[in-house]
């Protein structure tokens, strides 16, 4: 792990900061002075040799942008994405933008191209970089405006719900196909067991030892927590919108400020207000 020190303090909080992760040195180098070139005010704060360093280095600088290797031993750069995702970023933090490196997957590259998230080819070129670093301005800018209250328009940022997506999508090595979605929940009833289908689930709610599940008649616990049911349930039909939360898309009534300038989710069939985590927000552009 190399970490920089030449920082000067004074411009910091202007400076955007990066993590790298890739398990070959040679191509963190690369791409390190590629960078430097066509981005002079980044700032790669750590390296990452594996995924699992990565997410630790995400959680201990919490960067602006994380480059992620698709293919690392042990952890790939696709489950070090999903751990980051659902990192508790406290009422002010933004999760970073995800750029994903890759040498040969191009189905990752078609998928990529949608604009849910950016990718880099290895060796990295220069033209290509220059356009990773232009749309990463963009999105990092949208972000700050969306925290200082102003307008944004709707295509300035991904949408989360392709996000996950995506990242079903990549779960496989090759893209093979995924399990069919989760159809049914086995959940705690009082004393008894319930098979209660998914399509009936208004939001899904956990806390740390077990996840409530409410339909408009029942409310159930299971011991699932948050980060299964996202890669079990379809994410065309369910948004994450909070590190704890999973709200059915049909279930959305509306989407409200509260006086704090939170967004809220009413939920049809139920009084319950849902809270939007600042990570979550872009799922509900121009809010």
């Amino acid at each position: 792990m190399t970490v920089s020190s030449d920082v000067d303090p004074s411009r910091e909080s202007s400076r955007v900061r990066a993590v790298l992760a890739d398990d070959e040195r040679l191509m963190r180098e690369q791409l390190r002075a590629r960078l430097a070139e066509v981005w002079p005010e980044l700032d790669i704060v750590a390296e990452a040799k594996h995924g699992a360093e990565a997410v630790e280095l995400v959680q201990q600088h919490r960067p602006d942008v994380v480059f992620l290797d698709i293919r690392m031993p042990g952890m790939t750069g696709v489950d070090a994405a999903r751990e980051i995702a659902q990192m508790d970023v406290g009422e002010e933090g933004w999760l970073p933008e995800i750029v994903f490196i890759t040498a040969y997957d191009q189905y990752a590259v078609e998928a990529f191209e949608q604009g849910a998230a950016d990718y880099v080819l290895k060796p990295a070129e220069r033209e290509r970089l220059l356009r990773t670093v232009e749309r990463l301005r963009k999105r990092l800018a949208a972000r700050a405006k969306l925290e200082a209250g102003a307008p944004v328009a709707p295509d300035e940022l991904p949408s989360g719900a392709s996000l996950q997506q995506l990242l079903h999508r990549l779960a496989s090595p090759g893209g093979a196909p995924r399990p069919a979605p989760l159809q049914w929940i086995q959940a705690t009833v009082g004393q008894s067991i319930q098979m209660i289908p998914v399509d009936e689930v208004l939001f899904f709610i956990s806390d740390e030892k077990y996840t409530r599940v409410q339909t408009p008649t029942v409310e159930a616990l299971i011991r699932k927590p948050i980060k299964e049911l996202v890669d079990e349930l379809d994410p065309q039909k369910f948004w994450q919108i909070h590190r704890s939360t999973l709200v059915a898309v049909h279930a959305i009534a509306a989407v409200t400020r509260d006086f704090r300038g939170r967004q809220i989710v009413s939920v049809k069939g139920s009084n319950e207000k849902l809270e939007v985590s600042r990570s979550y927000t872009h799922l509900f552009k121009g809010m």
